[in-house]
C-alpha cells in the first residue's frame, strides 16, 4: 500500500520532468523546447542539486516499490534512466543503471502500465530504455522502440506530430548504428572499451543519434 507521503516523492520527479504537465493542448514550440532541456543536457545542475540522494537510493533498490502504479513506474524509470546520466555524465556510472531501467519498461509495456500513461510524452519517456540499454537483444528492442514511437505519433495531437515523427527518425538513426556495431560506440572510451575502426572512423563523424533529441 502507497500512501501519500510516500507517493510525494514520485509526484516530484514528474513534476519536474514534465513541468508541461499532461494536457493534450500544450504549445508546440514550448513542448519542443521541454525536449531539448531533458535531452540535451539543460537540467543537469537542478537534478544535482535536488534528486542526487533520491537518485541513490534508487539505485540501491529503496524505491522499487513505485513500480506497484504506473506514475511510479514512469518516476522510477526517469529516476534510474536519466538522472544518472546528469549526476555521472562522462563516467561508467552513467549508465550502470540501463539493465534496472530496461526492466521496469519491458516489465511496464506487459502490465498496463505503458497503456495507462496519460500523454505521448509520458510514453516515450517510459521506453527510452529500450534504445539505451545495451545488450544480445538490442536491435530486436530497438525495432520495438521505433513502433511504440509510430503509435505514439500517430496517436499525438495534430500540432505534435512533426515532433513526434522526429523521435521516429531519431530512433531509426539509433538503430542503424546498432546495426553496425551492436553497442553504442560514443560509450567505448567512458567505459574503457577499445574501438574497432570502423567505430573510429564513425565517431570521427560526430553525426551522434543521441546528441539530436529532435531531427530537423
Amino acid at each position: 500500500m502507497i500512501d501519500n507521503d510516500d507517493a510525494r516523492p514520485w509526484h516530484e520527479v514528474l513534476a519536474f520532468w514534465f513541468p508541461e504537465g499532461s494536457a493534450p493542448g500544450i504549445d508546440p514550440e514550448r513542448h519542443t523546447e521541454h525536449w531539448r532541456w531533458r535531452l540535451h543536457g539543460g537540467a543537469d545542475e537542478a537534478i544535482t542539486a535536488r534528486f542526487a540522494d533520491l537518485t541513490a537510493r534508487a539505485v540501491e533498490g529503496a524505491l522499487d516499490h513505485w513500480a506497484v502504479t504506473p506514475e511510479g513506474r514512469l518516476a522510477l524509470i526517469v529516476v534510474l534512466d536519466q538522472f544518472p546520466r546528469s549526476l555521472w555524465r562522462g563516467t561508467p556510472r552513467a549508465f550502470a543503471q540501463d539493465p534496472a531501467a530496461l526492466t521496469l519498461a519491458l516489465a511496464g509495456l506487459e502490465n498496463g502500465h505503458y497503456a495507462a500513461q496519460p500523454a505521448p510524452w509520458f510514453q516515450i519517456a517510459f521506453t527510452q530504455p529500450l534504445g539505451h540499454a545495451e545488450g544480445p537483444d538490442h536491435l530486436e528492442r530497438i525495432d520495438r522502440l521505433i513502433a511504440l514511437r509510430e503509435g505514439v505519433a500517430a496517436r499525438s495531437p495534430e500540432a505534435l506530430q512533426p515532433l513526434y515523427h522526429s523521435l521516429v527518425a531519431q530512433a531509426g538513426e539509433v538503430r542503424a548504428v546498432i546495426a553496425a556495431f551492436s553497442r553504442h560506440p560514443h560509450r567505448n572510451a567512458i567505459l574503457g572499451r577499445v574501438s574497432t575502426p570502423a567505430e573510429i572512423a564513425w565517431l570521427a563523424r560526430g553525426a551522434f543519434p543521441h546528441q539530436r533529441a529532435l531531427l530537423d
